[in-house]
């Protein structure tokens, strides 16, 4: 007598259903978050040393204002590659495959990360070594725009519906933690070291640690990124690249919109994270120690209105959370003039409640119009409307805050926030009109 064969459940091959329920937005979270730590830390390590490092290594010749005015022109030229390497990618992307771009980025920021660490200063290579720095710093611009992963649209899409806003978050979480990781390493080395010391070769320590960290997001991302489930629920949901020509012919009106519906969020936050520092450091009000122990606190809170901003954006909706948040970033720009010309007490008062206005409103800026895109955009849309949204909103703010301040006034930096707040409820108006047509 014959039997037929039963296979095990082994031997089944398993249903596209099966496929994506091993798709969990828990494991989607911990590469988003990995991936956006690590990017945001090398951020944080340049943007802390153009205060108190590269003044005094690459622009000796210069006065202090100068030199830090110097260095945050070379700090936006990050942003301003950003979206280059953006397209670049996209393209290697669609002649190779993820994890190639994945890898290649990743090894490039690393690469212009660690040659910043080894880079004489400007006492031995005299002007070259500006040139190296700029050079480095457009590198990693490049790296960043190539360093998308498509993870923050796979969790949008993936998690339940009640809860997008709460899973939308945890990307921007690693904003804080990166700060807080970068700050805490920028005063140990400050506060253990002598002046000469730290000048000479402390502050390249941070660098080092930064590339470590990106070997380990990458290999963290990668082992999310190129498993067959990964890829799969990706090309399922159309998170795949186009090129950037039909992207801005077809989409540019929504990559518009969704960048300065942003632009109060990013434009605080170098307000809360660089400019403080810079300004504190040139006035010399109080100790840049108690400035950095701050900032760690600050970043704290922060983390907190991020995690926030996910509970209540999944009650009263994103679009409201960030508009309200927008209207109190204008509230609190008023008082900045008063705060930072005021007492220690006064200027922590700032960095403090900025932090938690920015953990807010920054924890649902990303996407607030990403649903406007049509699925097959979506991928390359959601990384050209980040990468606007930092160069419109934050690539020259510490540039234009602290060179506006020193010679006219601290009121201009409240004009500088208001704009932002202005232009992001005026795009999420328009977006609510092109929604209602």
């Amino acid at each position: 007598m014959s039997t037929t064969y039963q296979p095990k459940p082994a031997d089944v091959a398993p249903s596209s259903a099966e496929q994506r329920a091993k798709v969990a937005p828990g494991e989607i979270a911990v590469g988003v978050v990995v991936g956006r730590t690590s990017e945001y830390f090398d951020f944080f390590v340049y943007g802390i040393a153009s205060v108190l490092v590269f003044p005094s290594v690459f622009f000796p010749f210069a006065s202090q204002l100068e030199g830090l005015l110097y260095a945050f022109t070379i700090f936006s030229f990050a942003f301003i590659a950003r979206p280059f390497g953006t397209a670049l990618f996209m393209m290697i992307q669609r002649r190779w495959d993820r994890s190639v771009k994945l890898t290649a980025s990743l090894f490039m920021l690393g690469t212009a990360t660690a040659g910043i660490a080894f880079l004489p200063g400007y006492e031995t290579l005299g002007g070259f070594s500006i040139l190296l720095l700029a050079l480095f710093r457009i590198v990693q611009g490049v790296a960043l725009g190539g360093s998308w992963d498509g993870l923050p649209s796979l969790l949008a899409l993936n998690a339940p519906r009640e809860r997008r806003s709460w899973y939308a978050m945890l990307g921007q979480l690693g904003a804080p933690i990166g700060f807080l990781v970068a700050s805490a390493l920028f005063l140990f080395l400050f506060t253990n070291l002598s002046s000469a010391d730290f000048q000479g070769w402390g502050w390249r320590y941070p660098f080092f640690v930064a590339f470590a960290i990106n070997v380990v997001a990458l290999f963290a991302r990668l082992r999310l990124v190129v498993t067959h489930e990964y890829t799969a629920a990706l090309e399922e949901r159309e998170l795949e690249p186009l090129g950037t020509r039909e992207m801005l012919r077809k989409q540019g009106y929504n990559i518009f919109i969704g960048s300065f519906a942003a632009l109060a969020s990013y434009a605080l936050f170098h307000m809360v994270t660089i400019f403080p520092l810079s300004w504190i450091y040139l006035g010399d009000t109080q100790a840049i120690s108690n400035v950095l122990a701050i900032q760690i606190i600050g970043a704290i809170i922060g983390m907190g209105g991020t995690v926030f901003s996910g509970w209540i954006a999944d009650r009263i909706g994103k679009r409201t959370t960030v508009a309200s948040l927008a209207v109190l970033i204008g509230i609190f720009s008023l008082f900045t003039p008063m705060l930072m010309n005021g007492s220690p007490l006064q200027q922590d008062l700032f960095i403090l409640i900025g932090f938690a206005l920015l953990g807010v409103s920054y924890g649902q800026a990303s996407g607030t119009v990403t649903a406007n895109f049509e699925r097959r955009f979506r991928y390359t849309g959601a990384a050209l409307t980040s990468d606007f949204a930092w160069l419109f909103g934050a690539a020259f703010a510490p540039l234009v805050a602290l060179g506006l301040s020193a010679k006219f006034g601290l009121a201009y930096v409240s004009v500088y926030l208001l704009s932002g707040v202005i232009c992001t409820l005026l795009a999420l108006r328009i977006n609510k009109r092109i929604e209602q047509d």
